[in-house]
């Protein structure tokens, strides 16, 4: 959708699930000295500025990667995180969110390659100027036909990342046809898919049709940072894993257990889901 712009929402609660998520599954497809090819079907600009107009005028940072920036009681993984984002701000100042492109950046290896698309021309142009490296490639082309052209890759080894904004309603329904077949011809790959969690619950429907897909092990993880009441808001993070890492199903629920207690709303408010959507 070209009217959205991610600046409105970098480094919130979701940012962080997300964020989190995919930087566990990198850091174990790493362990391995063989080349792995990353691609983000909805890159956005890469990195955004927490100072911006954008950011400001709903500054959900705060509620996410704000909560976290100067604590010194971090997991391991968590801390990895922090400072990854630390690295990218001067002193001990929160003015940078790293987006999903640039965290795949920086565990780039030499024998390693990050496909990024993304549609929108003023995210795509920042894109280009946040992100130089040989070894990305930036398309400004639609994620839905830049996956099915670009799977699968010569590297055998993979990690997709697809997290639209799903404020087209089409994606919901668009989203897992086009990665159920995209997977099925990219077998070896993980796949990551994150998806909002809001009062109306159409993931539900999207998930149903992944476990119809014929796709084993795919597993299901949830965030809920507040109870599910009202008719409007985010009330958490969803994150679907197909072919997940093997250490991610044993540390999923902590990693989630440690989130709900750093970006929970109010005390026992929040709340995770770890489950096999389609087993092994």
């Amino acid at each position: 959708m070209l009217s959205y712009q991610h600046g409105f929402h970098a480094g919130n609660f979701a940012d962080v699930h997300k964020h989190l998520i995919l930087l566990e599954l990198v850091e174990y497809l790493l362990r391995k000295d063989k080349p792995i090819c990353y691609i983000d079907t909805h890159a956005g600009r890469g990195l955004y500025d927490l100072e911006s107009v954008q950011a400001q005028k709903t500054e959900e940072f705060s509620q996410g990667i704000g909560r976290l920036w100067l604590r010194n009681d971090l997991s391991a993984l968590l801390n990895t995180y922090r400072n990854l984002v630390d690295e990218i701000n001067p002193g001990d100042r929160l003015t940078f969110y790293p987006g999903s492109p640039a965290i795949l950046a920086n565990c780039l290896r030499d024998q390693d390659k990050l496909i990024l698309l993304e549609l929108h021309p003023t995210e795509f142009s920042a894109l280009q100027v946040n992100l130089r490296d040989p070894r990305i490639a930036i398309h400004q082309r639609d994620a839905w036909e830049g996956l099915q052209a670009l799977t699968p890759p010569p590297i055998k080894r993979g990690l997709v990342l697809i997290d639209p904004s799903y404020e087209v309603k089409q994606d919901y329904s668009q989203l897992p046809k086009q990665v159920i077949a995209a997977a099925k011809k990219w077998s070896t790959a993980t796949w990551a898919i994150w998806y909002p969690l809001l009062p109306a619950g159409k993931h539900e429907e999207m998930l149903k049709k992944f476990k119809e897909s014929g796709l084993r092990k795919i597993l299901r993880l949830e965030l809920m940072v507040k109870p599910a009441t009202g008719t409007l808001g985010m009330y958490g993070s969803g994150m679907l894993i197909i072919n997940p890492t093997w250490n991610l199903c044993e540390d999923a629920g902590a990693i989630q257990d440690e989130l709900v207690r750093l970006l929970e709303e109010s005390p026992a408010s929040g709340s995770q889901l770890t489950e096999w959507l389609v087993p092994e």
